[in-house]
């Protein structure tokens, strides 16, 4: 806090205000006149201002609890607001708490009862510090509370009698010390006087320490006579200067000795000697000496502690006979810096001489430092940004000096470093990232160590949580699915399970699986397969053929359940399998109903005359589409065979004329799958050099299958023909009647001849007379067979014979890749066709 105020303002109270400090007064405890309380008020200001912005208040002890004691937000010139947000508290490291802060008032009010004399003892002044701590930003401000006296307490004596014994030859002078008393108030309330009962002998003498301590001598006026008064009873009284006025009473008593007329001496008056604290008991601190000048008994002085307090004569302890004082307990600098006492010598005749000791206690540094955690927060987001405060420590020592000087360190590489603005203060910020993934908690080891020899250090360690952010998407663990799924499978089967891991937490990591929407073809992928959105299981949403999906290919959606959520994608990949569920299919020889199918082979074929090839397809792929041929039924198994890959059907022996002109062949078509399936289609052979003879041969073959094969389609087809025939044969005769009709007519006007058409008649091919049916045959011929319409393959010749059942009509179709007439003049390539033609009656 500053407060600028001018020289001329100042200068006619500085005097009255020095005054009123002076006697640790302000206007708050005590009324003042106008003018004097503006002084107090002026110098108050000077002195916060040499004391760096330091608050001090004046009050008195045994205060009640709640009584105000000053208002801080005034004093500092801090808002209200500013109290409430940056958590005002008081710090202090001590066990009681004597003020507390009202943050919503602004005040300091008394919040516990002050005794000055348990505070401080008779340290005066007497005060205790704390500070106000404010955050965000952090501010330190001390205040000093003066406590003044108030007078609550008596003079005491340790004891209510002192005994004496004093020789009657004690000189004019003798001093004989006096138990001091105590009084726990101080200044004007602490004591001021010693009065001693009116008596002939002694006097009463008073005395003044340094330190400001008052103790009292009995002084011989007048030489004692033990036959006249062998025995005194005085009493001695200590008041205070309080108002009311305090007072304490010890009787003494005083028994006179006969003869001894010499007091012993010290050599000097004060003893001076330092000792390190923490030296083991019995350590020698120093010794005393006191001599007495008589002979023989009177001359012999013991050395013991003189009334003094009883708490500084319990930590040594004095030889009686030597004088030499010793250690009789351990000293700690922390709480007793200086000691003094007095040590009486006394001779045998009860003569006595009392001198000082000072004994200095030396520091060593025996107090490792302290941390105290004023605050500290955890778990921190891990997306908090670098220089957030996470924790606010205070470090103190005990020892002073060098052994008190404290410096505190992080210890490691964490992403935590300490930082200092005010004294004892120290702030735990951050100095890098926060990554929960990669460190989701730590320790944070703060050392502190002092400047001693050998330094002391203390470690506090703070587990620092880091809280989760969805600041991770989740991942699959391949790059790329793929599975293999059997055709023919069933709906909801369990095709392939991906999976996607987030390393986030809780909700942030808890991954779904979206099937990702897009056509394959005309229909969307949910028509194909389905998605589990906990497991991630993909499930096939119908049964699949392989002969119209191959494959098919797909997106998957990983999103996790943070807000917002986050998401990545993979490709999966489904082939499906092949399996053996389509039988061959025989392309050639062609299998009608409607007709026969004859392979000729002429009777001077060779051995391995090719007579047919088998053609087949499987619409099923590798092995199960693999095809093997072999022959089931045969006519005459030594004639044909058939090749077992290429299904070639081949002669194997010459053919003879005793081989039959119909061969049934029976060819079976598998597959290599497992199981395998197979096709079997006839192939009928005709073996014969002319076509008559063929002819004959598979005519009533034919009729006979046609017949018992399809009687019943044939009867119902019957009926249709022969009323469609009726019908035909109506409109024909009567179209022919009118035709002719309207011809004679014309042929009766023209004048010209008539010459009616008849067709011609053939022989019979057969031997058979006269054919009862027309043929029509045509012949073409070229002289150069390179150059005719007509061609023909490669070496060999293939024949086919197709024969109508219904025997209305056979064609056949003769295909030679050889010259039908090999002439050497001119050769000729022929091409016949013949035509037989049904005639009905």
């Amino acid at each position: 806090m500053r407060v600028d105020l001018t020289l001329f303002l100042i200068a006619p109270y500085f005097t009255m205000a020095f005054e009123l400090f002076k006697h640790g007064k302000t206007t708050t405890e005590f009324p003042l006149p106008p003018m004097k309380a503006m002084s107090s008020c002026i110098f108050l200001m000077l002195f916060l201002i040499q004391v760096d912005a330091q608050i001090r208040y004046s009050i008195p002890e045994e205060m009640r609890k709640g009584s105000l004691i000053g208002n801080v937000a005034q004093d500092l010139g801090l808002d209200i607001k500013r109290l409430r947000s940056g958590r005002a508290r008081i710090v202090t490291g001590e066990n009681v708490q004597y003020a507390e802060l009202k943050t919503d008032k602004g005040t300091l009010v008394v919040n516990e009862r002050i005794d000055r004399e348990q505070l401080c003892g008779d340290v005066t002044p007497c005060s205790f510090t704390f500070e106000i701590l404010l955050e965000n930003p952090m501010e330190l401000h001390p205040v000093t509370i003066e406590v003044l006296d108030v007078n609550d307490n008596a003079p005491t004596f340790e004891r209510k009698d002192l005994d004496f014994e004093i020789s009657e030859l004690a000189t004019i002078g003798s001093r004989f010390d006096l138990e001091p008393a105590g009084d726990a108030d101080v200044e004007e309330n602490g004591l001021q006087n010693y009065i001693l009962s009116p008596n002939e002998n002694f006097a009463l003498k008073q005395h003044v320490n340094p330190d400001g301590t008052k103790y009292s001598e009995m002084v011989l006026q007048n030489p004692l006579d033990r036959e006249k008064q062998p025995r005194l009873n005085l009493k001695l009284v200590a008041v205070d200067g309080g108002n009311p006025q305090r007072s304490g009473t010890v009787n003494i008593d005083i028994i006179v000795l006969d003869v001894n007329d010499n007091a012993p001496v010290f050599n000097q008056s004060i003893y001076k000697a330092s000792v390190i604290e923490n030296v083991p008991k019995g350590t020698h601190v120093v010794t005393v000496n006191a001599s007495d000048i008589d002979t023989g008994t009177n001359g012999k002085v013991t050395y013991s502690f003189s009334i003094s307090k009883a708490s500084v004569a319990d930590f040594f302890e004095v030889n009686e006979e030597t004088g030499g004082i010793y250690l009789a307990k351990e000293l700690d600098f922390e709480k007793d810096k200086k000691l003094e006492f007095r040590v009486e010598a006394k001779d045998q005749g009860g003569l006595t001489d009392t001198c000082k000791v000072e004994i200095e206690v030396v520091d060593v540094n025996d107090n490792a430092p302290v941390i105290n955690v004023m605050s500290f927060t955890s778990p921190v987001s891990e997306d908090s940004p670098v220089g957030t405060t996470i924790g606010i420590i205070n470090v103190k020592d005990l020892d002073s000096g060098e052994n008190g000087q404290v410096r505190c360190a992080v210890e490691g590489s964490a992403a935590v470093e300490i930082k200092s603005n005010v004294r004892n203060y120290y702030a735990l910020v951050t100095n890098a990232p926060l990554d929960r993934e990669s460190l989701s908690e730590f320790n944070i080891t703060v050392i502190a160590s002092d400047s001693g020899k050998p330094p002391l250090s203390v470690n506090k360690v703070f587990n620092l949580k880091i809280s989760d952010v969805n600041d991770n998407a989740p991942v699959f663990t391949r790059a790329l699915y793929s599975a293999t799924l059997s055709e023919n499978n069933s709906p909801g089967l369990s095709v392939l399970s991906v999976t996607a891991k987030d390393p986030d937490e809780n909700q942030n990591a808890r991954v779904s699986y979206i099937l990702e929407q897009c056509d394959l073809g005309a229909s969307p992928v949910s028509g194909y397969i389905s998605v589990n959105s906990e497991n991630g299981v993909i499930s096939a949403a119908r049964s699949f053929d392989y002969e119209q999906t191959k494959e098919f290919m797909c997106v998957i959606k990983a999103q996790d359940g943070g807000s917002p959520p986050l998401s990545s994608n993979v490709t999966v990949k489904i082939l499906v399998q092949d399996q053996n569920d389509n039988a061959p299919q025989v392309l050639y020889p062609v299998q009608t109903g409607g007709s026969l199918v004859a392979e000729m082979v002429p009777r001077s074929a060779d051995v391995g005359y090719l007579v047919t090839k088998v053609v087949a397809v499987d619409v099923d792929s590798g092995q199960n589409a693999w095809l093997s041929y072999k022959l089931q039924k045969a006519a005459d198994r030594a004639l044909f065979e058939v090749g077992s890959q290429n299904g070639e059907i081949r002669t194997i022996r010459q053919v003879t004329d005793k081989d039959a002109v119909k061969q049934r062949l029976s060819v079976i078509v598998e597959d290599n799958g497992q199981p395998s399936r197979s096709a079997t289609v006839i192939v009928n052979v005709a073996v014969a050099d002319s076509f008559p003879e063929v002819l004959s041969e598979f005519t009533d073959f034919t009729h006979d299958k046609e017949y018992n094969d399809n009687l019943t389609f044939y009867l119902v087809l019957a009926l249709a023909v022969v009323s469609f025939l009726f019908i035909t044969c109506v409109v024909v005769i009567i179209s022919v009647k009118i035709y002719r009709w309207r011809q004679s007519r014309i042929l009766y006007h023209s004048n010209l001849p008539v010459i009616p058409y008849y067709p011609p008649r053939y022989s019979d091919t057969l031997g058979t007379g006269t054919l009862p049916h027309v043929y029509n045959y045509d012949t073409c011929r070229t002289t150069d067979s390179r150059k005719s319409d007509c061609r023909f393959g490669g070496a060999g010749s293939q024949n086919v014979l197709i024969m109508d059942p219904s025997a209305t009509g056979t064609m056949q179709r003769i295909q030679s890749e050889k010259n039908i007439l090999d002439e050497p003049d001119s050769p000729l390539e022929v091409c016949i066709s013949f035509m037989f033609l049904s005639k009905q009656c």
